[in-house]
């Protein structure tokens, strides 16, 4: 599947999750970051959606600790966005 197909697809994956909230933050986060993501940046993106929601909330938010498997560069970047100003 060529880069653009599968971008499409993860956006629609990331703003359809289940809750407005996960939508929102998964969904925000896409936003900010897709267009920049090399292809391993893309498939790493395609793994954490396969995590609960909930999950990856409480990784993003810091009330849970995050798995040495996503622990990195992504993670981080999910906490430090400003979600706000995103959902603008």
């Amino acid at each position: 599947m060529d880069r653009e197909t599968r971008l499409k697809r993860l956006h629609f994956r990331a703003h359809h999750r289940g809750t407005r909230e996960a939508d929102m933050m998964i969904g925000g986060y896409f936003d900010a970051y897709s267009a920049g993501w090399s292809a391993n940046e893309i498939d790493l993106f395609e793994a954490l959606l396969e995590e609960q929601d909930v999950d990856i909330m409480a990784w993003a938010l810091g009330t849970q600790s995050v798995p040495a498997r996503w622990e990195g560069s992504m993670m981080q970047a999910m906490r430090d966005i400003d979600y706000v100003a995103v959902a603008k």
